[in-house]
C-alpha cells in the first residue's frame, strides 16, 4: 500500500475517532429516552422563569381597559406589545409597575410610512406631518386610537 494512503487513513481514522469521543462527551444523558430528544428538556423549560402573560390575565384586574381594548383597532395584540413583560406585575402590582408608553416614538414602530407594510392593515402615517412634535397619546387613546 502507498505511503500516501496509509496516511490518508490515519488522518480519517483520527477524525472518527475525534467524532466519536466529541458524541459520547457532548451528548446530554437524557437524549434517546422519548426517541430523537433530550428527555429532560421538558422539565428544563418548565422550571425556567415566566415571564410573559395573557391578555386574560390582565383583564382580570384591568376589566373595562381589557373590555374598551378588546373593541377596538389593538383587539389582536397583546398587551405586554406595548407594556413589556407582565409577570413580575402580576406577583407584585404595587412595587413593578408595567411601562406606560407616552412617546410617538413608541407608536411609530408599528405605524410609521412603510412601503413594505399592509396599509389596509395598519393605519400608516407621517409623524412629521401628522404629530408636529406632538406625543401620540396627548390626541390618541392607545387602546382606542381612533377616537
Amino acid at each position: 500500500m502507498p505511503v500516501q494512503v496509509k496516511r490518508l487513513l490515519l488522518v480519517f481514522a483520527f477524525f472518527i475517532a475525534i467524532s466519536v469521543a466529541l458524541i459520547y462527551f457532548l451528548t446530554p444523558k437524557s437524549f434517546g429516552e422519548y426517541g430523537h430528544y433530550r428527555g429532560k428538556a421538558l422539565e428544563e423549560i418548565s422550571s425556567t422563569e415566566i415571564k410573559y402573560v395573557q391578555m386574560d390575565d390582565c383583564a382580570m384586574c384591568h376589566d373595562s381597559i381589557a373590555e374598551l381594548k378588546n373593541s377596538g383597532l389593538h383587539a389582536t395584540l397583546q398587551c405586554e406589545v406595548c407594556h413589556g413583560p407582565g409577570f413580575n406585575h402580576i406577583e407584585d402590582y404595587e412595587n413593578n409597575r408595567m411601562e406606560i408608553p407616552n412617546e410617538g416614538q413608541f407608536c411609530m414602530r408599528c405605524h410609521i410610512m412603510n412601503a413594505a407594510s399592509p396599509k389596509k392593515v395598519i393605519k400608516q402615517i407621517d409623524a412629521v406631518e401628522h404629530a408636529e412634535g406632538e406625543d401620540c397619546i396627548t390626541c390618541h387613546n392607545p387602546h382606542q386610537p381612533w377616537l
